[in-house]
């Protein structure tokens, strides 16, 4: 079986890694959440970090934990509709349309942070219930890891990309 290593997919998909981590600044940035460092890519692991302080409130926790899943989607979408749109790029713009999709799923460590809030508060915030089926969702995508799941991911997109390039061209013929 051919293994590649995780870092060699790491620096191979970089901007994943950056967009990632700027989901989660973002997020932070939203819902008033300090941030003491913020490391956007090195050769590592992790391979990116936003250090914050602790969110007050359980919507915060969320959203800065899922931001790099719904902010690599967009991104990877929009890269991959670019790379459809254009043939003098369309090669850069697929590669960021993997990298940024690859790198979408939330880590373990932000399926564990959002466990430790979701846990502590789901009894005065019955909407913290919505955050367990998540938090499951995170570390099955982690764990598949090993079998491409990422990859199979950022295919999928697009995949999407390309229906949504598809209708167009149809409803306009």
């Amino acid at each position: 079986m051919f293994l590649i290593s995780r870092k060699l997919i790491t620096v191979l998909t970089f901007p994943g890694v950056i967009i990632h981590e700027l989901g989660h600044r973002l997020a932070c940035l939203l819902a008033g959440v300090h941030v003491y460092k913020t490391c956007y890519f090195r050769l590592g692991n992790p391979a990116g970090y936003v250090i914050h302080e602790p969110p007050v409130n359980y919507g915060a926790t969320f959203l800065i934990s899922v931001a790099p899943f719904l902010f690599n989607t967009v991104i990877a979408i929009i890269m991959f509709l670019i790379a459809t749109n254009t043939s003098l790029y369309s090669g850069l713009f697929y590669w960021l349309g993997f990298s940024i999709g690859m790198h979408a799923f939330p880590s373990s460590g932000d399926a564990s942070s959002l466990w430790q809030h979701s846990k502590s508060v789901w009894l005065r915030n019955p909407l913290a219930l919505l955050g367990f089926p998540i938090i499951v969702l995170i570390l099955l995508a982690n764990i598949l890891r090993v079998v491409w799941f990422d990859l199979f991911y950022a295919v999928g997109l697009l995949f999407l990309a390309h229906a949504q390039v598809a209708t167009d061209l149809f409803t306009e013929w």
